[in-house]
């Protein structure tokens, strides 16, 4: 090898030299250890004290406060299994075949929805994955609560969202995507977990949750504690949703319940009139349940 051959080949194991000090350095600084003692450590040693001094944050780190205590949910869908209905069982496996060209999909105004948090406001990781499915219903009309998610809301109190409405025909609107997040329960906890994701709100259960709406009939447009209820198509429809939902997401059975039962705040007291019997023949006859 001549010299002209030598010279670039020696400056750039020089380069590397001096980057490899200077990575040490950096990486010494980072973790506060002084930059001779450095020199004289390995690269494995130093990536060993870098994720020990992760680790150290992580623990060290504020944790979110437990939610208050709340009655436990017992889900009304796990008790004696009713007997299938041939008939009811191939209107639904039609509907679930169905279901994809039936799903109108409206765009809503972003201010009434976001991303999932994979963080919660003190920096502790969170999972993001819906394992939660909260029922509600419009009170209004259906096309009432889809002009209240078109119009944007600058204010945060003043924000909603769910991801279906199904209406009286049983037809079935998705508002947003289920990998993002509606804002369908504000101050909210279920079996003990929430998560605290705005400063402004103790905890919610909408980073992990997914929310569906059954439009009320005429006579439940007021705040009377019942009404005459929903019809065969809603809950045709709620259980082919429910149904696909499970199938993609880790969903429990156990994990379908309320607006009335997770919110903290005793305010809310919807689905009125619900006939948890109506789901139960139906979650049955999709072999959901049982």
């Amino acid at each position: 090898m001549n010299a002209e051959t030598r010279r670039p080949l020696l400056l750039a194991i020089a380069a590397a030299s001096v980057l490899s000090v200077g990575g040490l350095a950096w990486l010494a600084r980072a973790l506060l250890i002084p930059a001779d003692q450095a020199a004289g450590t390995s690269l494995l040693e130093l990536l060993n004290d870098t994720r020990r001094q992760r680790a150290m944050d992580q623990e060290n780190r504020p944790r979110p406060a437990a939610p208050p205590a709340h009655e436990p949910w017992v889900s009304p869908l796990r008790q004696a299994c009713p007997i299938r209905e041939p008939e009811l069982q191939q209107r639904l496996a039609n509907l679930m075949d169905d279901l994809d060209q039936r799903r109108r999909r409206i765009r809503i105004d972003p201010t009434n929805y976001g991303q999932r948090f994979r963080r919660d406001v003190f920096g502790n990781r969170l999972d993001p994955t819906p394992r939660l499915v909260v029922l509600h219903e419009t009170v209004y009309g259906l096309s009432s609560a889809i002009n209240t998610f078109k119009t944007a809301h600058p204010n945060d109190d003043d924000q909603v969202s769910y991801h279906t409405l199904i209406g009286l025909d049983g037809t079935v609107v998705d508002t947003v995507d289920p990998s993002k997040r509606a804002f369908g329960a504000g101050y909210s906890a279920f079996q003990g977990r929430w998560a605290m994701t705005n400063r402004r709100v103790s905890g919610s259960i909408n980073n992990f949750s997914l929310h569906l709406s059954l439009e009320s009939p005429l006579d439940g447009e007021n705040e009377a504690p019942g009404h005459s209820g929903y019809t065969q198509a809603q809950y045709d429809a709620l259980a082919v949703v429910l149904t696909d939902w499970m199938q993609r997401y880790p969903i429990p059975v156990e994990a379908i319940t309320t607006h009335r039962h997770v919110d903290m705040g005793r305010e809310r007291a919807d689905p009125r009139s619900f006939d948890w019997n109506q789901l139960r023949l139906r979650l049955a006859a999709l072999d959901v349940i049982c």
